[in-house]
């Protein structure tokens, strides 16, 4: 049994009667007690402002409360530079590791290697070996591994600590010397209840921008490999008020508001020649990759479409599929008063009665030609055709008549002719869209239901259900 003494364990024997004149090491340690080293430190009360001497943290029974405030508001007259980074967990895309095997195949169902289908485990950029023609000059670089395999299927701990460290390797603005975050879940699985697939970050400050803008940031490699990694899209905003409060909202048409591209539909009609259908479709994607202008590429099409009956476009109606989501989003646009447009690239016959059936506010197409003596279409378009350019000047036109700044306009498309709408609009977000569009808007969507565009806003789940109940 040892008491915490060293020296009560280990002091020598002293005689009763000690010299006055004799000081050991026991005299003085014994001759201390009662006297103080140093004078008192004044303790001045916890006055509930964080400080080195009071941890910014307080711990009760059942209680853990966080008092740092480093990431609450800029000192008086200094902007601030705050990013806004929204991961949304790809959930409806999974990817396939390469290096174990795939969940689609099984032992029995074996291939030999002449074979390749689409359920294949080999990488999409694997050089091909059929035509040495298409073989590609330089090796493929590798895919990263999906990690989401090992940490879980939804925006894990260690995804948010991976994104936290790649934003950490940019430079900060001058001044700055540690970046702050804070991050909440806007959306659960619905089937567990707790693994979020929707999560907003906020890190302050944001990375220089005399390094890097904005927009390149979007574009960087580091992102997009974080990406690929994780199986998540990234959409980064600055957090600026605007960003929490657009007031107009305007929307592509074709493969945006509906599934379908509408002049395929009308060129489906036509059985003579039998490959119609199939041209106007080639046409189409190339206009929509960019690898067509597409105001010459649309003429080219309504073209094909000369003799079709003008009532045509009433008997589509009922074949308009509408993209999952956008009834409720639309619904909820109304409740918070923002304004709704659709300019699209089709037919204004369709756009007009589609916007009516959806309760959008403002329309605009193109008008194409018809023959009153036989009531079918000539071939050639009205007016102006409405392609990049005459989108971005409807954007325009609509902000102004509305007294809506352009900051507080919101575009979703995925064509490529959608690009110069998404450059002049505050945010501009591609939707399934095609790979130019996707590097080049300012977010991008990659779900199931266009109402994942009010995650954007910073709404979540439940603020949604309150919005779009009927």
């Amino acid at each position: 049994m040892r008491s915490s003494s060293f020296l009560q364990e280990h002091q020598q024997y002293r005689p009763p009667n000690k010299p006055e004149n004799h000081y050991g090491i026991d005299t003085v340690v014994e001759d201390l007690q009662a006297s103080q080293i140093s004078p008192p430190r004044q303790i001045s009360p916890f006055n509930g402002i964080p400080s080195p001497e009071n941890p910014p943290k307080i711990v009760e029974s059942g209680l853990s409360h966080e008092l740092s405030h480093p990431n609450c508001t800029s000192p008086t007259g200094a902007p601030s530079e705050r990013l806004i980074a929204t991961l949304f967990y790809r959930k409806t895309a999974p990817r396939v590791s390469n290096a174990v095997p795939s969940p689609h195949t099984t032992p029995q169902n074996t291939q030999s290697p002449t074979q390749h289908s689409a359920e294949s485990d080999l990488p999409p950029n694997m050089a091909p070996s059929s035509s040495l023609d298409n073989f590609p000059l330089e090796p493929p670089v590798a895919e990263p591994e999906p990690l989401d395999h090992l940490y879980g299927s939804h925006i894990s701990p260690m995804c948010i600590t991976s994104f936290l460290h790649l934003m950490s390797s940019f430079p900060l603005p001058p001044g700055s010397t540690d970046l702050t975050s804070a991050h909440r879940c806007l959306k659960l699985d619905a089937t567990t209840e707790r693994h979020p697939l929707v999560v907003e970050l906020t890190l302050s400050p944001a990375p220089s921008a005399d390094y890097l803008s904005l927009a390149d940031l979007r574009k960087h490699e580091l992102i997009y490999r974080f990406e690929r990694e994780w199986n998540v899209d990234v959409a980064l905003t600055s957090d600026t008020l605007w960003r929490r409060y657009p007031r107009l909202v305007v929307f592509d048409m074709d493969s945006t508001l509906i599934t379908q591209e509408v002049i395929d539909l009308l060129a489906a009609t036509i059985k003579d020649p039998p490959d119609l259908a199939a041209r106007v479709a080639d046409i189409t994607h190339r206009a929509m990759l960019g690898e067509l202008e597409f105001d010459s590429a649309f003429r080219e099409r309504v073209k094909l479409l000369t003799g079709l009956p003008a009532n045509i476009f009433t008997e589509l109606r009922s074949v308009l599929d509408v993209t999952n989501g956008v009834r409720p989003l639309l619904r909820a646009l109304k409740r918070l008063g923002v304004r709704t447009a659709v300019l699209s690239g089709g037919f204004l016959p369709l756009t007009s009665w589609l916007a009516g059936e959806l309760g959008i506010d403002h329309a605009h197409a193109n008008e194409v030609e018809i023959d009153e003596a036989t009531g079918r279409l000539t071939g050639e378009v009205k007016g102006r055709i409405v392609g990049k350019e005459r989108k971005r000047e409807l954007l325009m036109e609509i902000a102004a008549k509305e007294g809506i700044a352009l900051e507080q306009v919101v575009a979703v498309g995925d064509g490529a002719n959608d690009l110069l709408m998404m450059d002049a609009a505050g945010l501009g977000v591609a939707w399934n869209a095609k790979p130019m569009v996707q590097m080049e808007a300012g977010a991008r969507l990659n779900g199931d239901s266009l109402l994942d565009l009010l995650y954007l806003f910073g709404f979540t789940s439940e603020e949604i259900e309150r919005l779009t109940a009927a």
